[in-house]
C-alpha cells in the first residue's frame, strides 16, 4: 500500500505518508493536515466478507447508489470512467470519475476529471487480524469547491462525515444487503442525545436503499 495516490496533473502529489494502507509500528498514519483548500479523510471497518467479495462490490461502480448517500446515478463510460449523478432535494451536481489504480481484491484509487467535484481518494483491502473479516481503509481528499459547498450548505454536513457515513453503509450492504434505518422505528422520539448524534452522524440523510433499490 505505498504507491501514492494520483491527483489533477497539475497538482502537487500527494505525500506517500498519505496513502491509505502505510502504518509505522503496526498504527496507520494521520491523513495529511488539512490545508491550502483541501480537506483530507480517512475512516476504518472491519467488514466480515472476503477481500475479494468486497473489491467487486466497491468496484461495481453503477451499484453505488445502493449505499452511497445522496448518489442518485453512475454511469460506465469506459473501462475505467464513469459518470456521477448526486442529489439532495432540487439540487443536483453532476461529475465524471476515472479509477487510476485497480488492484484486484487488494486496492483501488480513482479521482474526478471533470465536472462539479473536485475529489480524489483510495480504498485499500486488508485480512483483519486472526481473520476476522477484512479491514477495509477509506482515505479521501476534497478540494474546495462546488462538491464541499453542496454538501455544507444544502446537505447540511462537511464531506468528511459522508465519506465516514458511507462506508458504514457500505459494511452493512456488503454483510447483510440491507442498511439500518431510524425512521419509522417504533421507540418513538429520542431525545437529546438521540437528537444529538442525528447532527453529528447525518441520520436526517435519506439513508441509501441497500439490496431493496429497485432498478429502473
Amino acid at each position: 500500500m505505498n504507491q501514492r495516490l494520483a491527483e489533477r496533473p497539475s497538482a502537487e502529489p500527494v505525500p506517500i505518508e498519505g496513502t491509505a494502507g502505510v502504518t509505522i509500528n503496526g498504527r496507520y498514519m494521520p491523513p495529511p493536515e488539512d490545508k491550502d483548500g483541501k480537506r483530507w479523510v480517512r475512516t476504518t471497518a472491519i467488514i466480515q466478507r472476503d477481500a475479494d467479495e468486497l473489491y467487486a462490490l466497491w468496484r461495481d461502480v453503477e451499484a453505488a447508489p445502493m449505499w452511497q448517500e445522496e448518489i442518485v446515478s453512475v454511469k460506465t463510460t469506459g473501462e475505467f470512467t464513469s459518470h456521477w449523478v448526486m442529489k439532495s432535494g432540487d439540487k443536483t451536481i453532476e461529475w465524471d470519475s476515472e479509477i487510476l489504480a485497480d488492484e484486484p481484491g487488494t486496492r483501488i484509487a480513482w479521482r474526478t476529471i471533470s465536472g462539479e467535484s473536485n475529489n480524489a481518494g483510495e480504498v485499500a483491502f486488508e485480512t483483519a487480524p486472526g481473520n476476522r473479516g477484512t479491514l477495509v481503509t477509506v482515505l479521501q481528499e476534497f478540494r474546495m469547491g462546488a462538491l464541499a459547498s453542496f454538501w455544507e450548505t444544502v446537505v447540511g454536513r462537511n464531506p468528511k462525515q459522508a465519506v465516514i457515513e458511507n462506508l458504514r453503509h457500505f459494511k452493512a450492504f456488503a454483510e447483510t444487503g440491507e442498511i439500518p434505518r431510524t425512521t419509522g422505528q417504533p421507540h418513538g422520539p429520542r431525545g437529546a442525545i438521540g437528537e444529538a448524534k442525528k447532527s453529528i452522524y447525518g441520520e436526517k440523510i435519506e439513508t441509501p436503499p441497500g439490496a431493496s433499490r429497485i432498478a429502473s
